[in-house]
């Protein structure tokens, strides 16, 4: 376990570099990106790869919006280098090679799999940023001066 960790650690942060992320945020990325990956391979035998990737995906974007917030930088600068260890890169060159193959069944199966695991981050990340403008319009809703009674 602690194995993984360290190697999303270091896969997030490497991306982060390939990225053109700020030097100064690059221990953050590898901080998002090792913490989904934790929430993701946690999950993944109870509740299967396409919802282990939607909860890693929704706490990914709470933290970077959080961390956005935190050290005053874009909120994408952490949420596509957290994301990078979720991405079903593999599955979909399989999905391809057995297509090329002529093993269609295969392909179609390995297909379906990665385009909902993909459908699941895009849909972590909107969800992220649904309950990030819930959480702010409550906590920092305007309050309405009195009306005097006075007139």
């Amino acid at each position: 376990m602690l194995a993984q960790l360290f190697t999303s650690f270091i896969a997030t942060a490497a991306f982060g570099i390939l990225f053109h992320a700020p030097k100064r945020s690059l221990l953050q990325c590898g901080f998002v990106g090792m913490l989904g990956w934790l929430v993701y391979y946690s999950t993944t035998d109870s509740m299967g790869p396409v919802t282990a990737s939607l909860l890693a995906t929704i706490l990914i974007g709470i933290v970077s919006q959080g961390f956005a917030r935190l050290y005053k930088m874009p909120v994408i600068i952490f949420s596509v280098a957290g994301m990078i260890p979720l991405v079903p890169g593999g599955m979909a060159y399989n999905a391809m090679r057995q297509f090329v193959q002529q093993h269609y069944p295969q392909a179609l199966e390995l297909a379906i799999n990665t385009l909902m695991i993909a459908g699941a981050i895009a849909v972590g990340l909107v969800m992220s940023e649904v309950l990030n403008q819930i959480f702010h319009s409550i906590r920092f809703k305007p309050r309405c001066p009195r009306q005097s009674d006075s007139k």
